[in-house]
């Protein structure tokens, strides 16, 4: 299915769209890839992968620990590619990663990802006024490339990353690194609301997304929204990853 398809069978419940987080290769490789079918199984409508990175600016402490180590067990991207090829697609898959992983896999990337079924991609360290390129060569394979907006953008830069993005805006939820928050951000629906006035993609809101209750907040302002260092720390202490994404499904109503 294509993002533009996931969401739109998720406007038709009167949802918004789970998307939950996987760190590839945490705590191993066989391992995250039955964290992706069970978070399918237990109703996520889109997954985002996130590939481990020595220099990762935009993740935060739970989620630099998972790629620390998943690097430090021998992670190599392109076996968990194969791995993912050989797999059933559970649901839309999204991956989140660095520029420097996707030029190492060569001229060719995209129809690796592509044919490994990834539907979106997600490169924090792609500025707009460099991403046309990179997102024709991504489209000529099927492939979303998505750019991000952050609460400090000015409205002019939000029309040209609504212009630039493909499949969704990724619209950052605070100043700074992802990881888990106790209280929702209060900003967070203005944010939304400014980023609607920029674009007519759908909307995703990520960082600090780590309780139901966050999810019901934006629910009426977003078409989406990413849930990933509190669903990093469940795998970390092994608690029970598919009740906790029923309980964030069960949030995704929109009133």
């Amino acid at each position: 299915m294509t993002m533009a398809g996931m969401f739109g069978s998720v406007k038709g419940r009167n949802e918004i769209a789970l998307i939950p987080y996987v760190t590839a290769g945490y705590p191993t490789i066989p391992a995250s890839l039955d964290f992706i079918d069970r978070a399918a199984e237990a109703g996520a409508d889109a997954v985002e992968i996130g590939l481990p990175f020595s220099d990762p600016v935009a993740d935060g402490p739970t989620i630099q620990f998972a790629s620390h180590q998943s690097l430090e067990a021998g992670f190599k991207t392109r076996v968990f590619l194969e791995s993912l090829t050989a797999r059933p697609r559970p649901c839309p898959l999204i991956l989140m990663t660095y520029l420097n992983p996707l030029l190492a896999l060569g001229s060719n990337a995209f129809s690796i990802l592509a044919a490994a079924g990834i539907a979106a991609v997600v490169i924090p360290d792609l500025p707009e006024e460099e991403a046309a390129s990179m997102s024709g060569d991504a489209a000529r394979a099927g492939i979303d490339v998505v750019l991000l907006v952050a609460p400090t953008s000015s409205d002019e830069r939000l029309r040209r990353i609504g212009s630039a993005s493909r499949g969704f805006v990724y619209v950052v939820g605070v100043v700074g690194t992802t990881g888990a928050r106790r209280d929702a951000d209060p900003a967070l629906p203005r944010i939304l609301d400014r980023a609607r006035q920029a674009t007519s993609l759908p909307l995703v809101a990520g960082f600090g997304l780590s309780d139901p209750s966050h999810l019901r907040a934006i629910a009426a302002h977003a078409e989406g929204a990413i849930v990933g260092s509190r669903l990093v720390d469940a795998i970390r202490h092994g608690e029970d990853f598919a009740a906790l994404i029923r309980s964030f499904k069960q949030a995704t109503r929109r009133p």
